[in-house]
């Protein structure tokens, strides 16, 4: 049942991330100076160095590259798939719906995503695209808890869960989702103009697909 699923998913994710971050910092403190830990900028890598010996850092690095190799299957599997389901529902170029006859897969959209990234891998180095384009996430992030208000006025319109604390806890969501945006353009006001301004391409052809929708 959602109404029993969710609320035990939800806490014993945060629960058991929450712990690996704090179980993390404190291996940190105790395997590394404080003094190294407040001015280290790469400080995983001096702390598996420390644990392992020299090329603990080495290690470290090829771990990160599995554990991306995990999280980049679950990206090319979930996003080209929403750029198809927009395409089939009318708010995307039709051609980002095709299906491969084969291998049933939206090799378009596949394709369309693999360019992007490429685009954004070639304009900067990690910290700048974490700085121009995650940060946007949070933006919707706030627009989708802002759409449970306009759901619950719906007629007709029937849950099968209901969160508890509404509509205090959807607001404050909105309010601390916003208040990551705007500190990121108080920290780094330019990139994150930029990281804007390529989510803003997307309306342009939002609204073109719309105009020939009313047209069609």
């Amino acid at each position: 049942m959602p109404a029993t699923v969710i609320p035990t998913a939800l806490l014993a994710g945060v629960a058991i991330v929450t712990g690996c971050y704090v179980a993390l910092n404190l291996v940190y403190l105790h395997v590394l100076p404080l003094e190294l830990v407040r001015s280290s900028t790469h400080i995983a890598a001096d702390a598996a160095d420390a644990v392992i010996g020299r090329g603990g850092s080495t290690v470290l690095a090829a771990l990160v590259m599995i554990s991306s190799a995990g999280a980049l299957t679950g990206i090319v599997l979930t996003g080209p798939r929403v750029y198809y389901s927009m395409a089939r529902d009318g708010f995307a170029p039709r051609w980002l719906g095709h299906v491969d006859p084969r291998f049933e897969t939206p090799t378009h959209a596949i394709a369309a995503q693999a360019a992007w990234a490429s685009v954004l891998a070639a304009t900067g180095v990690y910290r700048q695209l974490v700085t121009r384009v995650i940060y946007t996430e949070w933006l919707f992030f706030a627009l989708m808890a802002a759409g449970l208000f306009a759901l619950r006025r719906r007629r007709g319109y029937r849950a099968e869960y209901r969160t508890w604390g509404y509509p205090i806890v959807p607001a404050v969501f909105i309010a601390v989702s916003l208040a990551i945006v705007i500190n990121q353009f108080i920290v780094a006001p330019r990139e994150a103009a930029v990281g804007l301004g390529l989510v803003a391409l997307g309306a342009p052809v939002y609204y073109m697909t719309h105009a020939h929708r009313r047209l069609s």
